[in-house]
């Protein structure tokens, strides 16, 4: 590349689009910390009480055409928020899948399913992929 375009080295990659990468002698591993604590202070959810999984396993979510709705702008931000950091890591995907199906017309329910992702990401903001 370099033959073909004009570059400079300016040391190790640290972070790339939000990713930060620590690059070791047995591998790399790639989080997204510092997002996680930007999106948990977003979001209010800085005192939340940590969460040991993203979804509870007794939970259903449902249309729940009974509930109270919420906020659609808010809740679309925040499965936003939560669909980006997905990319480093895979243990959310399958929650923040199930509850970006509600952005039509979301509940308290629902609102409440995606609060527990940010408290299950509270607890392990290190978490990500190793190569």
């Amino acid at each position: 590349m370099k033959a073909k375009f004009e570059m400079s080295m300016m040391g190790d990659l640290n972070f790339f689009l939000g990713l930060e990468v620590k690059q070791r002698e047995d591998g790399i591993l790639i989080h997204q910390a510092k997002y996680i604590r930007d999106i948990l202070t977003k979001y209010n959810m800085n005192d939340c009480k940590v969460a040991s999984t993203p979804f509870a396993s007794q939970t259903a979510l449902t249309l729940d055409p009974q509930g109270k709705p919420v906020n659609k702008s808010f809740y679309r931000s925040m499965i936003g928020s939560l669909m980006y950091l997905t990319a480093s890591r895979p243990d959310n995907m399958w929650a923040v899948c199930l509850c970006a199906r509600f952005q039509t017309n979301p509940k308290e329910s629902h609102e409440t399913a995606v609060k527990r992702i940010f408290c299950y990401l509270k607890g392990t903001p290190k978490l990500g992929l190793w190569l």
